[in-house]
């Protein structure tokens, strides 16, 4: 996994797991491997959901972590934790539902250690009706400003859990990534890590340096290696913005270009698309494209032109800056 020691340095993030899981998690061992420098608190919620909430509450309190992460079950608790930058990962809004539909009833085994050392528990029809009791204050006490400080980010493979639509009422940071319920470490750096990014930047008033990208060099079709890897390299240090032509009567090219992005590129291009016929008024710091824009208020880096031929090329030229 690779490290980002400068990501939340300093601070403190608090993760919330799901059903049957414990603070011990791989997705904890992940979030310490990958922000060595940041503080992962991670309790084991107990079973019964007032005494969770309870819990969590009193460690936003004690703690006041600057960014919490909740994951199914924990997605639903990290919902209704007010004030706090927060991203929700396929949050079981619904989960009495879910563990009706799912068979989380009767004895169950946790799925990994607990501090407690207990192993089983089980659930009954008194235990599911809690769980639907807390479940259904999702939305209390919600505004604008509160509103804004949340994402939620739903696996469009997840055949557990499914609340984008009821979730999206609410909020409009909804995005779908590549995923299945369960984070693994490509969901986890492809699609977690670039909110958290985004998150970090806006409490450092941290503002990056910004690339265009023209989506004629990416191609219509499944893009090189190369173009991955180099957007992929791109996104840690700059602010990155993917630029289509403003086809306003031709409805098919525009959800072509915004597929053909959420497939390929995915939760990065989310919000960080622009659709326009007039590039030269793009203020920003470079413009990679496919032929050069006059009067460019950024500098154009042309793509099959003599000085970078291939996408390596520019990869290197980049990487050579530095972030500058």
């Amino acid at each position: 996994m690779k490290q980002f020691p400068d990501l939340l340095r300093g601070k403190k993030l608090m993760y919330v797991h799901g059903f049957g899981s414990s603070g011990q998690s791989g997705t904890v061992r992940r979030l310490r491997t990958v922000f060595p420098n940041a503080t992962v608190v991670a309790p084991d919620l107990p079973l019964h959901p007032e005494e969770a909430m309870a819990l969590l509450l009193h460690l936003c309190q004690e703690e006041q972590p600057d960014i919490i992460i909740g994951t199914s079950m924990g997605g639903m608790y990290t919902e209704q934790l007010r004030g706090f930058d927060r991203i929700c990962t396929n949050p079981a809004l619904c989960i009495a539902d879910t563990m009706h539909d799912h068979g989380m009833t009767g004895t169950q085994q946790y799925q990994n250690p607990r501090q407690d050392g207990v192993q089983t528990f089980y659930v009954d029809k008194a235990l599911v009706k809690e769980y639907r009791t807390v479940s259904e204050r999702r939305f209390e006490g919600l505004d604008a400003a509160d509103a804004e400080r949340v994402y939620g980010l739903f696996g469009d493979r997840d055949d557990v859990v499914d609340t984008f639509d009821l979730f999206h009422q609410h909020y409009a940071q909804a995005i779908h990534f590549h995923g299945e319920h369960r984070m693994d470490d490509h969901s986890f750096m492809h699609s977690v890590l670039p909110v958290i990014r985004w998150i970090d930047d806006r409490q450092e008033g941290r503002d990056r340096p910004i690339v265009y990208i023209g989506m004629e060099t990416a191609g219509s079709k499944e893009p090189a290696p190369s173009f991955q890897k180099t957007v992929r390299s791109l996104i840690e240090r700059y602010q990155v913005f993917f630029v289509a032509p403003a086809l306003t009567t031709d409805v098919k090219a525009y959800e072509a270009t915004t597929a053909w992005l959420e497939q390929y590129v995915n939760v990065p291009a989310w919000g960080h698309t622009v659709f326009t016929n007039q590039r030269r008024l793009l203020y920003g710091d470079y413009l990679i494209e496919g032929t050069a824009t006059r009067d460019a208020m950024a500098t154009s880096i042309v793509l099959g032109g003599d000085t970078f031929k291939t996408w390596d090329d520019i990869l290197e030229y980049f990487e050579r800056l530095g972030g500058q």
